[in-house]
């Protein structure tokens, strides 16, 4: 049983949410699809000006389809809903699924610890043996977390290694990337293993030179910028594509196209080798501490040793809000791995991890049939349908979702924000071309709590996307715009419309 969200409470907003606003119950089975907006008395005249959903969508000329529900967040009562049954694809949404379990499973104060082992006894600040980078998980270890590591074992008195430097990585399971169905070059779609830097993303930068173009491959952060070796970049003559990758075993070899360049610029791109790029960064800091490392290598299993140095992470509840105020995947996917990892240990892929957070959310959360493939909502084949996302909202109140999501301000007609509208939001964005998401939390003017999903997407224009155009393909974002003006627009009904 879940240690942070009643059995007994669920079971009682369940109950709730199949009532109908006349006190009948009905099953999950015989929910109405069609909208359960109350009748109207006469003094609720006011209320007649409120569009209809039908107008809604119409005013936006939205392709595809939306799905969405709204309940009482206090009981249950489902307010209005259309389509809630159906499955579609969260996008980002999945995220605050992911959050409530990781922490479940691991605790709102849990940190991730990297750590540093020597293999060997330690005589006159030398390790006898190996040093070996172990990776724990944590997805928020940066360059300068690297340095204060490189720091420390200069004040424990290490000033050289006779072995070399290992990295172990798999205490999660080692993948080149989170969906194989993004461009190759986009950074929100990195490799995946225990040990992650920067996001495992690597920054390159270009400028033009009289001789062409000068071009760095750094592992960048707030105070160190140290160049990568093992992630190269050619600056090369062809229209198109803009980036080609190639997988060089012990290298990551790029190459962009010249006429895409200009003057200068930069960017951040995806590393499928964590273990690697770590190792290539840990080095260089430590030899600035005078500590020379070399024959870098990545083993499967995690030796033993003496630990000479460690980094924690901050708290897990802090992790997690930034992740959903930034919707990092990387970070999605790393909390859900460690979230299974404790659960029933390791598993060997992201899909398996998914499937087992399923399981969870049916037997902990109540909901019905969630087919996840991955805890940040990036794949393709991930649906979840609007009723479950409302399920899963109620019975985790007081899980500790709702004080980190994102405030969300109400929009005017023409998409300009107004903060101080009197309807209040916290919720969870979700956002892949022709697809949008929102979930969360609405607080009307009169003080009325109600939990929210809303769901579009445009299948058959997404299907229509090559991969390689994934990044920014036409029409994608005038979709997406309207999508975003149908979410304000129904969230303002809603709080008009039951907010008394």
């Amino acid at each position: 049983m879940s240690r942070m969200i009643s059995r007994r409470f669920f079971l009682g907003s369940a109950a709730a949410l199949l009532a109908t606003r006349g006190g009948a119950a009905e099953t999950a089975a015989q929910a109405p699809e069609a909208s359960l907006r109350p009748v109207l008395r006469g003094t609720d005249h006011y209320k007649q000006a409120i569009p209809s959903v039908a107008e809604i969508l119409k005013g936006q000329n939205l392709t595809g389809k939306v799905s969405f529900a709204v309940a009482d967040a206090r009981t249950g009562l489902r307010l209005e809903e259309e389509g809630a049954q159906e499955g579609r694809p969260p996008a980002s949404v999945a995220k605050a699924l992911t959050a409530l379990y990781a922490l479940d499973a691991l605790g709102p104060e849990h940190r991730f610890e990297t750590r540093l082992l020597a293999t060997g006894r330690i005589v006159d600040g030398e390790v006898q043996g190996d040093l070996v980078l172990v990776g724990g998980g944590d997805p928020t270890l940066d360059t300068d977390g690297l340095a204060d590591l490189a720091e420390q074992l200069k004040t424990a008195g290490i000033h050289g290694v006779k072995g070399g430097l290992k990295v172990y990585q798999a205490d999660f399971p080692v993948q080149a990337q989170i969906d194989p169905e993004q461009p190759d070059h986009v950074g929100y779609n990195p490799g995946v293993s225990a040990l992650a830097l920067n996001y495992n993303r690597v920054h390159f930068e270009w400028k033009r030179a009289s001789s062409g173009y000068d071009v760095t491959m750094e592992g960048r952060s707030a105070r160190h910028r140290p160049s990568v070796s093992m992630a190269s970049m050619e600056v090369v003559d062809r229209r198109g594509p803009v980036y080609t990758y190639h997988d060089g075993g012990q290298r990551e070899d790029w190459t962009v196209a010249r006429t895409a360049l200009g003057t200068g610029g930069a960017r951040w791109l995806p590393v499928r080798k964590p273990g690697l790029y770590a190792a290539d960064v840990f080095a260089t800091l430590a030899g600035s501490q005078g500590i020379r490392l070399r024959d870098h290598e990545i083993v499967q299993t995690r030796p033993e040793g003496e630990v000479v140095a460690t980094l924690q992470s901050d708290g897990l509840t802090s992790i997690l809000r930034d992740m959903l105020k930034y919707s990092t995947n990387l970070t999605a996917e790393m909390v859900g791995l460690a979230a299974t990892g404790k659960r029933i240990g390791k598993v060997e892929s992201l899909r398996a991890s998914a499937a087992e957070m399923n399981r969870w959310a049916i037997a902990e959360l109540g909901l019905t049939a969630p087919k996840l493939v991955d805890h940040s909502g990036l794949g393709d084949d991930s649906l979840l349908s609007a009723a479950d996302m409302t399920r899963a909202l109620i019975a985790a109140q007081g899980a500790g979702l709702r004080p980190i999501l994102k405030k969300v301000a109400l929009r005017d007609a023409k998409g300009r924000p107004q903060p101080d509208h009197p309807i209040q939001i916290v919720a969870k964005t979700g956002t892949l071309n022709f697809v949008s998401g929102l979930a969360g939390y609405l607080t009307a003017e009169d003080g009325t709590d109600m939990v929210f999903a809303i769901f579009a997407a445009d299948i058959e224009e997404r299907n229509k996307i090559p991969r390689e155009a994934r990044e920014g393909p036409p029409g994608a974002r005038a979709w997406n715009g309207r999508a975003k003006r149908v979410q304000y627009a129904l969230l303002a009904r809603w709080g008009a419309l039951y907010g008394s």
